[in-house]
């Protein structure tokens, strides 16, 4: 019994982790600007894998496995989101009409 209950949340989270995933692949396609695009890739990156990961913790029977599968989801957790925060500070650095391309609302 306890098989299948573990077997049930690594279905789910691994699936919650490839929807996330699928719509930050999406948001590359679908979103024209380039601050936008790096949002998706950025938490697409952090929450889809992270839940990977966790399906996989939940499944594994190892015990350093699960460690390292959990340094993987601390490491893209620091990474993935200071790289996007970087590379978008970049893009406001260095294009001079990003205020035209932007899509803001103002009252």
């Amino acid at each position: 019994m306890l098989e299948w209950i573990r077997f049930g949340l690594s279905a789910v989270l691994m699936l919650g982790g490839l929807f996330f995933l699928l719509s930050g692949v999406v948001g590359q396609y679908r979103f024209h600007y380039v601050l936008n695009r790096m949002h998706a890739a950025s938490m697409g990156d952090s929450l889809g894998l992270g839940l990977v990961l966790l399906s996989l913790c939940v499944s594994a029977d190892s015990g350093w496995l699960i460690v390292k599968y959990l340094l993987v989801i601390l490491f893209v957790w620091v990474t993935s989101p200071t790289a996007g925060h970087l590379i978008g500070r970049l893009e406001i650095a260095t294009d001079e009409q990003h205020k035209d391309e932007m899509e803001m609302t103002r009252k």
